[in-house]
């Protein structure tokens, strides 16, 4: 079983292979009980977001044995939330992030290093 942590680090990694952008994740657990990280990233339309959700749901899948608890917002296509218990992966439209400023929000959370597992392109 793998740690809160390893997930949020799986699932960069699996946004990152699709090419999301402004990849973050916020240790959170200290500040909620809502979960332990988010991690948070754009996609640039609907149909990448989509793809960056189902990669996500396929390598914490295949890598960890995990499946989300819930899937939010999968039709609309704008926010994404795929939650975890321990992690919540949130996947907006640069619009839509800057909208609900999630970094703002939780800013007293602890950033993770995300330096190689996230493409230093992005």
């Amino acid at each position: 079983m793998k740690s809160a942590k390893e997930l949020a680090l799986l699932a960069a990694r699996a946004l990152s292979d699709k090419k999301a952008k402004g990849i973050q994740a916020l240790e959170i657990a200290d500040l909620t009980t809502l979960a332990d990280y988010f991690v948070i990233a754009t996609g640039s339309s609907n149909t990448q977001i989509n793809a960056l959700v189902d990669n996500v749901e396929k390598v914490l899948a295949e890598e960890a044995g995990e499946q989300p608890l819930h899937r939010e917002g999968y039709r609309g296509g704008t926010w994404v939330l795929l939650d975890y218990g321990c992690l919540a992966v949130h996947v907006f439209s640069a619009e839509v992030r800057e909208f609900y400023g999630l970094e703002r929000l939780w800013r007293d959370g602890k950033a993770v290093d995300l330096t190689g597992i996230v493409d230093a392109a992005e």
